[in-house]
């Protein structure tokens, strides 16, 4: 008769290890803390229903949805071509494709200017040939936005698309089914929860982009200054409506993050939430 399996005892962890890691989440969370107790509560619904407060954060959701299409229309097909073919050059794929990641988000803007500006080498011909100039406009916000949140879209579907198991896929092959119809009816359906743990996460990073849209689309009321911008001009005029702003994209924030602690998170991480 087997005996039973005795269940393994964790050992205690070093008492430095666990100060250090007290210290990283004093750290991490002491910033949110320090806003919560210095929020306006007594006219922190007048702050956020002002005007300009409204129209910043209605552009923000309508940029950061259409920025996170753009990317599911372009990252899901980029995600399948480097996990899928055997295309010469996909290490230098991958790097160019996460170097968002890693650059300055205002780098992204100049690099954007020198492309899609009114002397870019894109944007003149656009100018020229059909009048048509993306800076400084609500587009532009959405191309900057799309721009860096992109490679958090790309690497979801890419580590999907790595852990699922292509028998299906080679069995839809051997019955005569084309590589469309296999990626329709079946890769997609089977990378589901990594595309959508992936747009969400790029909605979250689109809907918080600084950098790339001062730099490429500017900060006009209505048309391009959307909430992290109002902040950043609330912070000059009105400290306490930053903080009130600030309290609104941490809200955003916190329920990307409680949405991807379902089964979704699995499929960035490889294992269960």
């Amino acid at each position: 008769m087997v005996g039973r399996v005795r269940p393994r005892r964790r050992s205690r962890p070093p008492v430095l290890l666990l100060a250090l890691a007290a210290v990283a989440v004093l750290f991490l969370v002491g910033p949110f803390v320090a806003l919560l107790v210095t929020a306006p509560w007594s006219r922190l619904g007048g702050l956020i229903a002002s005007g300009p407060v409204l129209q910043a954060l209605w552009l923000s959701l309508r940029t950061a949805t259409a920025a996170t299409v753009l990317c599911l229309l372009l990252g899901v097909p980029l995600a399948w071509v480097l996990a899928r073919t055997a295309l010469p050059g996909r290490g230098l794929l991958r790097a160019v494709t996460t170097m968002p990641l890693v650059l300055p988000p205002v780098v992204g803007g100049v690099a954007l200017l020198t492309l899609l500006g009114r002397r870019g080498l894109l944007g003149r011909h656009l100018d020229t040939w059909f009048g048509v100039t993306v800076p400084f406009t609500s587009t532009a916000v959405v191309i900057a936005e799309a721009f860096v949140a992109l490679p958090f879209l790309v690497l979801a579907v890419d580590g999907a698309l790595r852990s699922a198991d292509e028998q299906y896929e080679q069995a839809a092959a051997t019955l005569g089914a084309t590589r469309w119809y296999t990626f329709r009816r079946i890769t997609l359906p089977l990378v589901a929860p990594g595309v959508l743990a992936g747009a969400v996460l790029c909605f979250a990073r689109a809907l918080g982009e600084f950098g790339a849209t001062i730099t490429f689309a500017g900060n006009y009321p209505g048309t391009t200054r959307t909430m992290p911008l109002a902040i950043y001009l609330a912070m000059e005029q009105d400290p306490a409506q930053a903080v009130a702003l600030s309290l609104v994209l941490i809200g955003v924030s916190l329920a990307v993050l409680i949405g991807l602690r379902t089964r979704w998170l699995s499929a960035l991480t490889g294992g269960p939430s």
